[in-house]
């Protein structure tokens, strides 16, 4: 089974406090989520993440199919990184790190996630024409949704 890497970085003119607080708050996963995909977290994001957190959510990522997720938050290192872990979901495997750095004006996200398809032959098949460019236009809505909410950022 081969792994596949999507990375993505989004500047903000946002202070490091203000981002961390947000990207660590698991309710705010709905506001960077397409309407379409009816994203509802069922347990677990009712605290500040912590390394532990177990959080399951429904979402529709394909054709209408709910689909039950189960995140374990893994690491947690305060207005620096947090990681969190697939446990039950769509991927065969997902391990998402989001990195969190002050930079002049603002600051840096960067996600690094690596993933695993499912359903063998099949999966890898389908890959590149709906997993793929279904993850880049969740990422693009998401960083959308950052710039509507905090602003963009312009480098001085």
């Amino acid at each position: 089974m081969k792994l596949y890497t999507l990375h993505a970085t989004q500047k903000l003119p946002i202070s490091l406090e203000d981002a961390w607080e947000f990207l660590s708050n698991p309710a705010n996963l709905k506001v960077i989520t397409p309407e379409y995909m009816t994203f509802k977290i069922v347990s677990g994001g009712d605290r500040p993440m912590y390394a532990g957190q177990m959080i399951e959510y429904i979402v529709t990522p394909l054709l209408g199919i709910k689909t039950s997720w189960v995140s374990e938050i893994t690491h947690v290192e305060p207005l620096k990184y947090f990681v969190d872990e697939q446990r039950y979901g769509p991927y065969a495997m997902w391990h998402h790190k989001h990195f969190i750095k002050a930079i002049e004006g603002g600051v840096e996200m960067e996600d690094l996630i690596h993933y695993k398809v499912p359903l063998g032959f099949l999966g890898k098949l389908v890959l590149p024409y709906l997993v793929k460019p279904k993850l880049q236009e969740i990422f693009d809505y998401r960083t959308q949704a950052l710039e509507t909410k905090f602003g963009k950022y312009h480098s001085k």
